[in-house]
């Protein structure tokens, strides 16, 4: 993976982005978003699928196909990152410690003693 540098504001997190030519046609990241996009959804749609599988047979084979889709969808992130076409944005040590403790705090809502089984 290329170097992960902050941008001038220093809020993201993106490579250096590939160049594509402007045109009306299609381009491959326009292509690579729309195969993100369509494993993103089938992504979704599969967690729903073995949420409400009847038979033990089916939920493994979903199981297994959700697997691989959540994979596909990994590994075009991770090519649309590398290329510069997708960026994180950052936040300071201070947020992130916030919100952990916000959310460290739900656990006391949980059953069993404010963990989980």
């Amino acid at each position: 993976m290329q170097n992960q540098n902050p941008n001038q504001n220093g809020k993201s997190i993106q490579n250096p982005a590939m160049q594509i030519p402007k045109t009306p046609q299609m381009n491959e990241r326009d292509f690579v978003n729309d195969m993100l996009a369509t494993e993103k959804y089938m992504t979704s749609s599969y967690t729903t699928a073995i949420h409400e599988a009847s038979h033990q047979h089916l939920y493994d084979d979903l199981l297994a196909i959700y697997t691989e889709t959540e994979q596909a969808q990994r590994n075009l992130f991770n090519l649309m990152f590398q290329k510069g076409w997708y960026k994180l944005e950052a936040q300071d040590e201070q947020k992130i410690q916030q919100s952990y403790q916000q959310h460290v705090g739900y656990t006391n809502q949980f059953p069993y003693n404010g963990g989980m089984q």
